[in-house]
């Protein structure tokens, strides 16, 4: 029995060798190519190869018989050996090929981002079975080295509109520095500012002006404390009191500084009084309940609100509400315009806000960079609707006018002026699997 049991273990052990050494392997990937990674910092190569004859997606298999089910490949193996360090040693491990990526069947490309910049590297690329079964290794054309270029050409139309942009800006500031008056739109909110410090000086009572709970080296306060100079200007010349209560000692410092030139600028500065721009606290809803404890109990007859807010804006203009004031608000913060739109007589929306800073301050600096973004959103627009009329003609056109020049712009637009094609369309050339033009 011992002798008749290790005879058929022997037999089992005979068929599984001769099974595996007439296994089928799959047909290899030809044509790997390497080539570095344009437009980068020579941290990445591209390699592209031709899927083997036994992979499902490879294209030249659409009128072939059903494929072998022994040979049908289920991934592509890659390897990489190091060449050359460029003086640098050279590990053990990077000397000997070794494996660096699985890419999956039907892939022909892949791009490694594990290199180092001056390295030179070579690839080959097996493709395996569902038995795990390899095929031949397919040595790549010629080695790499990735190299830094100087200029990315992918973010060529950037650079173009960035020029453009920066040309409408320096034009108009240089127009405005030259004394030409450049018209600014006005905002109704400003506007109001007056009416708002005049309501306040009939009432006898003091304009509150709270420039957000930020600090000052957020643009929203800076933008904040130039309209602040334009209320502490009026309520100078009207004779008005303005209290400005502040959350940081900076920008205490600052508001200080801003209403006290105001007051200079206005020819009042016996009535400038500092204790009047004073800071609170830095905690948020401290800094909240003190500044509307101050408005139930004096009442102010007109409410500016100019910075970044957050949850504490709805309270703040909810109090206004309550006591009657005029207010007029303004902030980038888009979560919180809802809540100063419900409530204030008037709100500065998003980039209208930076605008008023420019419009009040009436600097040639601000009011230049205004009118030239103004232009260079122009151009944005206008790409934008030629977009727009491009891609509904071509989206209406029969399939062969889907080739024609409508689909060639839209496709420009849209991968090389706001993509990063390049700045030029690149044919694409004979793509064709089979070797063929047709």
């Amino acid at each position: 029995m011992k002798l008749q049991h290790l005879s058929y273990l022997s037999m089992i052990a005979i068929c599984i060798a001769t099974s595996q050494l007439f296994a089928e392997s799959p047909a290899p990937p030809t044509g790997l190519t390497i080539t570095d990674t344009p437009n980068d910092a020579g941290e990445a190569c591209d390699l592209s190869w031709s899927m083997s004859p036994d992979d499902i997606f490879n294209p030249i298999r659409a009128d072939e018989a059903e494929p072998n089910p022994e040979t049908i490949v289920s991934a592509y193996l890659i390897e990489r050996m190091t060449d050359d360090a460029n003086g640098a040693e050279i590990s053990e491990e990077d000397r000997t090929w070794r494996k660096v990526n699985e890419a999956s069947a039907g892939s022909s490309t892949w791009t490694d981002r594990t290199v180092t910049p001056g390295w030179t590297y070579s690839y080959r690329i097996t493709a395996v079975d569902n038995q795990k079964e390899h095929s031949e290794w397919c040595n790549g054309e010629a080695s790499v080295t990735p190299s830094m270029q100087a200029f990315n050409w992918s973010k060529g139309w950037l650079a173009i509109f960035m020029l453009i942009f920066g040309g409408f800006v320096a034009y108009f500031i240089n127009e405005a520095r030259s004394g030409k008056k450049l018209w600014v739109r006005k905002i109704a909110g400003l506007v109001a500012i007056d009416e708002a410090v005049g309501r306040a000086t009939e009432m006898g009572r003091p304009v509150l002006f709270v420039a957000g709970i930020q600090d000052i080296n957020e643009i929203q306060t800076l933008a904040g404390l130039t309209v602040l100079s334009r209320v502490a200007r009026t309520a100078a010349e009207y004779g008005a009191q303005i209290e400005v209560p502040t959350c940081r000692s900076l920008v205490m410092a600052a508001a200080r500084e801003t209403v006290e030139a105001a007051y200079l600028s206005a020819g009042r500065p016996d009535s400038y009084q500092p204790d009047r721009i004073h800071y609170l606290t830095d905690e948020q809803f401290a800094f909240v309940a003190g500044v509307t404890g101050y408005m139930v109990r004096e009442e102010p007859a007109a409410c500016v609100y100019m910075g970044g807010f957050y949850a504490e804006s709805l309270i703040l203009a909810e109090t206004g509400n309550h006591i009657g004031a005029i207010q007029v608000a303004g902030t980038a913060m888009p979560s919180q315009l809802p809540f100063f739109v419900a409530s204030c007589d008037y709100t500065l929306i998003g980039e209208e806000f930076f605008a008023a800073s420019a419009y009040l301050s009436n600097d040639p600096l601000q009011i230049g960079s205004l009118k030239g973004q103004d232009y260079g959103k122009f151009v944005s627009v206008f790409i934008l609707v030629v977009g727009i009329f491009f891609a509904t003609l071509t989206n209406f056109s029969d399939a062969d006018a889907k080739q024609g020049f409508a689909a060639q712009t839209l496709s420009f637009i849209t991968d090389n002026m706001l993509g990063d094609a390049g700045l030029l369309p690149v044919s694409e050339g004979n793509t064709d699997d089979t070797g063929d033009d047709s």
